[in-house]
């Protein structure tokens, strides 16, 4: 039996023989990358995803139990707390100097919705430097890692739309002085698009339309791409897990690593207080005593504005996407070489070519693109933590040109930040009226990695105040 006649009888059974529609026009290259897209499709589990999600819309159902997650405060709650706090502080701080930590970053997005031709990484946000999203975190890793002794691996998932893009940048900025062996490339998986009709879309005449199967395709990239080998042998047990769009996040931090290690957590995650009831952010919600996300979208109303006697929100905690996970766990969760989360449908509109291969780009949805999220792994854990954490020292997502989550925003928060830990260290700096900095102000992640780094950055320089209406970098 010939190629053709094995990709008929693999796509006819499945009804998906319309893939190859055009084979006869294709040229062998072309031939090669539509039957390998082809061969790595499971067509008996796409069915079922299909039937699931595609030919029905699926709604989110509420268990009757559900209520709110538990959490660790910000601020200790009493005397017994405070001294758990600064024990996992110690231990945080012994687990980076043994090397048992390592950076992971989701950087697979493109920066269409900011208006920039490449990956979202590579966008320049430094507020006085235009320092690019990969910089900023390559620059607080090499920090970390003089800081505590030990370099930090940091592996990077990237598209295959952009992971050209993402090493050549790499490359062309020497790694942001790290060295090429801290850097660890690896691909995310993809999932074909599929009509509402059930049946999967051709972008071109030689090639399905295929997207990024979600974040939490991470973990299955991360054993398949041999990276879970990778820490293995360097003896690496926890990844600290963030997005490329948030360089406010801190790329380890001993006190969220310690607590994990010490509450034997194989999945902890960073919560933060929500602005109001319907902020767009995932809840932190408990069921059957096992952590879960429930989208903002999918809370009903009357639990979203639910709230404690005291006036409070009770479902306040709200996820910006920061874990700390465990490598024993997604060992576990990948064994046998597969990961069985619950996916997640988006409508879209997705470009596609017509029976006669002619291009059509919709005007309206006409596709199902199914993803997997990274904190459906929280309920298959044993253990499970949360942390609160400081909005304003963590959290300045870079989603849009302008407004809320926007690349102004962010622009803000990391000024306001700088400026609150030179301000800590004894600076004397400048303010409006209305308490914002009425400076422009970027301190380097290579000198000041946390508040300790500034005030013996502000002792080295003898620095006691900003000019009013300066622009500066301190390197």
């Amino acid at each position: 039996m010939d190629r053709y006649q094995e990709l008929l009888k693999k796509t006819a059974v499945a009804g998906q023989e319309q893939l190859l529609r055009f084979w006869n026009e294709l040229s062998d290259a072309e031939r090669e990358e539509l039957a390998a897209q082809i061969e790595a499709i499971d067509f008996s589990v796409m069915a079922n995803l299909i039937r699931e999600y595609v030919l029905n819309k699926p709604k989110t159902e509420i268990p009757d139990d559900l209520g709110p997650a538990p959490y660790f405060p910000l601020v200790p709650r009493d005397a017994e707390q405070a001294a758990l706090y600064k024990r996992a502080i110690e231990r945080g701080v012994e687990l980076l100097k043994a090397g048992k930590v390592s950076c992971l970053t989701v950087a697979g997005g493109q920066g269409t919705r900011l208006g920039f031709d490449g990956p979202k990484g590579t966008y320049p946000i430094g507020p006085v430097t235009g320092r690019p999203l990969f910089r900023y975190f390559a620059e607080s890793i090499r920090r970390a890692g003089e800081k505590f002794g030990r370099p930090l691996t940091w592996y990077i998932m990237t598209s295959l739309l952009n992971r050209e893009a993402t090493e050549k940048f790499f490359l062309e900025n020497n790694f942001f002085g790290l060295k090429p062996e801290q850097v660890f490339f690896f691909t995310q998986g993809t999932m074909p698009a599929c009509g509402y009709d059930g049946k999967l879309l051709l972008a071109t005449k030689s090639s399905l339309s295929l997207s990024p199967d979600g974040h939490g395709g991470t973990l299955l990239a991360l054993r398949r791409s041999g990276a879970l080998d990778r820490m293995a042998k360097e003896g690496v047990d926890y990844l600290s897990y963030f997005q490329v769009d948030n360089p406010l996040v801190p790329v380890v931090s001993p006190l969220f690593l310690g607590l994990h290690d010490l509450e034997n957590s194989e999945m902890s995650a960073i919560m933060l207080a929500k602005t109001g009831p319907f902020e767009k952010l995932g809840n932190f919600c408990v069921t059957k005593g096992r952590l879960e996300i429930i989208e903002y979208s999918d809370l009903p109303a009357e639990l979203a504005e639910s709230r404690n006697p005291d006036g409070s929100l009770r479902f306040i905690a709200g996820s910006p996407a920061i874990h700390m996970i465990s490598r024993s766990f997604i060992e576990h969760l990948t064994a046998g070489g597969s990961l069985k989360l619950p996916w997640h449908r988006a409508d879209k509109k997705v470009p596609y070519v017509d029976e006669q291969g002619n291009p059509v780009k919709p005007e309206s949805p006409n596709a199902v693109k199914l993803e997997s999220f990274i904190f459906d792994a929280m309920p298959l854990a044993k253990r499970t933590m949360v942390l609160e954490g400081e909005r304003r020292s963590i959290f300045a997502p870079t989603k849009n040109p302008t407004g809320v989550d926007s690349v102004e925003s962010c622009r803000e928060m990391l000024i306001d930040r700088d400026a609150r830990r030179l301000e800590a260290a004894g600076v004397k700096i400048p303010r409006t009226a209305d308490g914002k900095v009425d400076a422009k102000i970027e301190l380097s992640p290579l000198a000041v990695f946390d508040d300790e780094d500034a005030v013996a950055y502000v002792k080295a320089h003898g620095l006691t105040e900003i000019a009013r209406g300066a622009e500066l970098c301190l390197e």
